[in-house]
C-alpha cells in the first residue's frame, strides 16, 4: 500500500513538472503542425468515408437492378 501511495505521488510530480515545462509547449506545438499539416492534407473523418462508402453500395445496388432491367426490356425488343 505504501508503495502504491509513493508511485501516486511520484506520478503527480513528474506531470507536474512536465506540465511546467518546455516538454509541454513542444507538445503543443508538434499538435498544432500536425492538425496544420492534416487540414492541407484535406483528410475526410471516419463518419464522413463511412457515409459515402454507404452511398456508393447503394449506387451500386441500384445500378445493377437497373442494368438488369435494361436487359430485360432489350431481350424483350427482340422477340
Amino acid at each position: 500500500m505504501a508503495n502504491q501511495q509513493l508511485l501516486d505521488e511520484l506520478s503527480a510530480k513528474l506531470k507536474e513538472v512536465f506540465a511546467n515545462s518546455p516538454a509541454r509547449d513542444i507538445e503543443k506545438n508538434l499538435r498544432a503542425m500536425l492538425a496544420a499539416t492534416f487540414a492541407r492534407l484535406d483528410l475526410v473523418t471516419r463518419q464522413e468515408f463511412e457515409i459515402q462508402s454507404d452511398v456508393l453500395a447503394r449506387t451500386r445496388e441500384k445500378l445493377v437492378q437497373l442494368e438488369a432491367k435494361l436487359a430485360e426490356l432489350e431481350k424483350k425488343r427482340e422477340t
